[in-house]
């Protein structure tokens, strides 16, 4: 298992038509295959960084699952939508592998 990273630099003044076009990935990237953990917009500190996390199985279900996202309609208008709005400035992906795994169980406080 990996987890795909996206780095977003967004529109500072846009942060509502990113939080949309978060929710429309909310629907699409479960139904196309991969875990969506979440997308992420800026709350404190910054106020153009935004995140959007998910896992996949590894590299190749990655490359099928981008496959399945791009005829999707909601994954095509979401595209568009983005594309449009010019509301995203730049995006990075990064892939991480989570290697402290077994974590130990939460003790309440």
């Amino acid at each position: 298992m990996i987890t795909c990273f996206i780095r977003y630099r967004i529109d500072p003044f846009r942060k509502d038509a990113f939080a949309a076009y978060a929710r429309n990935w909310g629907e699409a990237i479960p139904r196309c295959g991969a875990d969506l953990i979440g997308y992420f917009a800026p709350h404190e500190g910054s106020a153009t960084t935004a995140y959007g996390v998910y896992n996949i199985e590894s590299l190749a279900a990655y490359e099928a699952y981008r496959a399945r996202l791009a005829a999707d309609p909601l994954g095509r208008e979401n595209y568009d939508f983005a594309r449009s709005e010019r509301f995203i400035l730049k995006e990075d992906r990064l892939f991480l592998k989570n290697v402290s795994l077994p974590h130990a169980p939460k003790v309440a406080s």
